[in-house]
């Protein structure tokens, strides 16, 4: 049974436990904490990308070599530079290849899906002339007549058979011989 309270009831937001000025304290709180938090992970980032620098590519001691030496260096650097170039290329287009793949099954997903919005075709009405000079991108002076342009085909003639009396086919078409005459002519 509906009365006016049970339906009061029902659509009357309740009262926050919590004031707004202790809410507001809350959010600003949980906002600087995760202010240092974001900081603190940034800093550890970076620290971990110098260790890890660090111990890949070590400093280099160049004071007191001689020519030869300096010239080896440069030659090992170059080969390093060269496989870091190679690697990089072959990443390269592994993660542009995936991307295409990528691109191509999720069009395929949206065409199996069938939402692709078809637009809306307009009718518009174009003479037969308008037409000839869209098609052949001049304007045709002529009208031309189509039914001239037509080829013409030639109704043959169908053999008709020549009604003749059957009983003068019937001593022919006796025995053996008038069957394989019927078969011969089936064939």
């Amino acid at each position: 049974m509906w009365t006016p309270t049970s339906y009061l009831d029902r659509h009357v937001k309740p009262k926050p436990k919590i004031s707004a000025s202790r809410r507001l304290f809350l959010k600003t709180k949980l906002l600087k904490k995760a202010m240092t938090m974001f900081e603190i992970e940034k800093q550890a980032r970076k620290d971990e990308r110098e260790r890890i620098l660090a111990e890949r590519v070590p400093d280099l001691q160049l004071s007191g070599l001689s020519l030869q030496d300096l010239q080896n260096i440069c030659k090992e650097l170059h080969q390093k530079i060269d496989v870091v170039d190679e690697e990089r290329y072959d990443i390269d287009s592994k993660v542009t290849k995936n991307t295409r793949e990528i691109t191509d099954l999720s069009q395929k997903i949206y065409e199996l899906k069938g939402k692709m919005k078809r637009p809306a075709l307009k009718r518009v009405r174009v003479s037969a002339d308008a037409m000839l000079g869209a098609l052949f991108g001049a304007k045709i002076k002529e009208s031309v007549d189509f039914k001239a342009n037509l080829k013409t085909v030639k109704k043959e003639e169908e053999k008709k058979e020549e009604v003749t009396d059957w009983r003068k086919n019937v001593d022919a078409m006796s025995g053996m011989e008038g069957r394989k005459k019927l078969f011969d002519a089936g064939q």
